[in-house]
């Protein structure tokens, strides 16, 4: 009984439910990017228009792009439902966050794989955990909307409660 009065508590936190949204969202980021990396994209590279990518870049956009659909539909749902803009504008202003976001992605993961010689499925795992934190402060207050001192208040009544 104790450990599910916990629980529930730990899920009125945001930031909580923030975690696990993104979770699940990295979650099929990096599913997706093991098996495409490993299973569909298995050349070194491929040309479209005239450009050419290598499979870990390849693997890094379709992946990306699932995981960022995956993490906005729990955000809006279970973590920032209390936001009043529009649907529309916050995927809008979600996916313009993801944007940024899956080329400062881009970057990390060059630099891991071409630089430091890693794993490319170990690149992509340690890029998106380096810019996890900004994202929630980033998609709280420009995603959906939210004041940033509205957090630290709800955070400290719950915590108070």
């Amino acid at each position: 009984m104790a450990n599910a009065i916990a629980g529930h508590k730990l899920l009125k936190n945001q930031a909580v439910r923030f975690i696990l949204s993104a979770g699940a969202g990295f979650l099929v980021d990096i599913c997706a990017f093991y098996l495409l990396y490993h299973n569909f994209f298995e050349r070194p590279f491929y040309t479209f228009f005239g450009f050419e990518f290598n499979n870990h870049t390849l693997s890094l956009g379709v992946s990306f792009f699932l995981g960022v659909m995956v993490n906005f539909l729990i955000t809006r749902y279970f973590v920032f439902n209390e936001s009043v803009s529009t649907p529309l504008k916050q995927f809008l202003r979600f996916s313009t966050v993801a944007v940024i976001g899956f080329f400062a992605n881009l970057f990390l993961l060059e630099i891991f794989v071409k630089q430091l010689n890693m794993y490319p499925p170990v690149a992509r795992i340690t890029a998106a955990l380096s810019l996890f934190f900004a994202s929630f402060f980033v998609h709280k207050a420009f995603s959906f909307s939210l004041s940033l001192r509205h957090h630290a208040s709800t955070r400290n009544n719950s915590e108070g409660n």
